[in-house]
């Protein structure tokens, strides 16, 4: 019978913490500043979105942040996929949060609502470069699709 090594719940609390200790110190500095962290509009989180999807995707699974997720997998980080280390605590939970896309998704969204707030310039320039970033990869992923089923459509056409 396989023994279960229990999560890393205290590295899972660190993480938490200083989650919400980034957030709550982008507030006071943003009222420190007199900046109005709701005067976002509609669109900003619909980019805000688009931004988040890209930026968490190429952490967890691009190539080019491999060197990231390095330390917190099994192996060698190479084109994400990886696999967190079982070593139980910060390293192990650093390694589940690098590798999923969708638990660094919260990080990097807080990240660039903090930037847009605080650095209204450079957040906008970042969150709206990822953001067309993210769309070129769903225009990307579309345009091959579409051209597959053409290829496809043809080659039946050509067999009849």
């Amino acid at each position: 019978m396989p023994t279960e090594t229990r999560p890393p719940y205290t590295a899972y609390a660190g993480i938490m913490g200083t989650f919400l200790a980034g957030l709550g110190t982008a507030g006071l500095l943003a009222k420190a500043l007199g900046r109005d962290p709701l005067e976002q509009r509609p669109l900003d989180l619909v980019m805000l979105g688009a931004a988040t999807f890209k930026a968490s995707r190429t952490i967890s699974r691009d190539e080019v942040t491999s060197f990231i997720r390095e330390p917190f997998v099994e192996g060698q980080a190479h084109e994400g996929g990886e696999d967190p280390v079982q070593s139980g605590g910060l390293r192990q939970a650093v390694g589940e949060l690098v590798t999923c896309s969708r638990c660094i998704g919260t990080w990097v969204a807080a990240g660039l609502t903090g930037t847009q707030v605080l650095m209204p310039g450079f957040g906008r320039l970042l969150t709206w470069t990822l953001a067309a970033a993210g769309m070129n990869d769903f225009l990307q992923a579309a345009f091959a699709a579409l051209t597959s089923k053409s290829n496809e459509l043809e080659q039946r056409v050509d067999a009849s």
